[in-house]
């Protein structure tokens, strides 16, 4: 599982190294691969396990559907898969670095499941304005019996 956060360095080639600490998740696994994808404020990595797994369930869904169309145009679309190098980088293309406005601190945050990768500058003020927003989110994970 994907837990805890971390702030690492891209170099100006696009590479991030990944945690040991992930790296390990996905040995855990048996299959070193990600998908990342571009998301609203951040990208997102998936181990290539749950990757198929999300995919599949939006093959299920209708084609006809304007939101579904629009998903996986921007979400599904923009999914590349990385093979993790010697070093346990993986090399980030410059559409995605555009598109989470990634520079050179960026932050790693685990979601159980995933991770995603945020700019450390977007990070710090999306982790305040969630900060600011924890008593409504604890009043509604408790309605929703956690």
């Amino acid at each position: 599982m994907f837990t805890g956060w971390m702030t690492n360095t891209m170099d100006a080639k696009g590479r991030l190294a990944i945690p040991a600490r992930f790296r390990d998740v996905l040995a855990r696994r048996g299959d070193e691969r990600l998908v990342v994808t571009a998301s609203d404020k951040c990208l997102v990595a998936y181990p290539i396990e749950e990757w198929s797994a999300l995919v599949e369930k939006v093959a299920n869904l209708s084609q006809f559907n304007l939101k579904v169309q629009a998903f996986r145009r921007y979400f599904i679309s923009s999914g590349t898969e990385y093979s993790l190098d010697r070093q346990g980088r993986i090399l980030i293309p410059p559409s995605l670095r555009e598109s989470a406005g990634l520079t050179g601190q960026v932050q790693l945050v685990g979601m159980q499941s995933n991770f995603e990768i945020w700019d450390k500058d977007r990070w710090i003020q999306e982790r305040e304005r969630i900060r600011q927003d924890f008593g409504d989110l604890s009043t509604v994970m408790a309605e929703l019996g956690l």
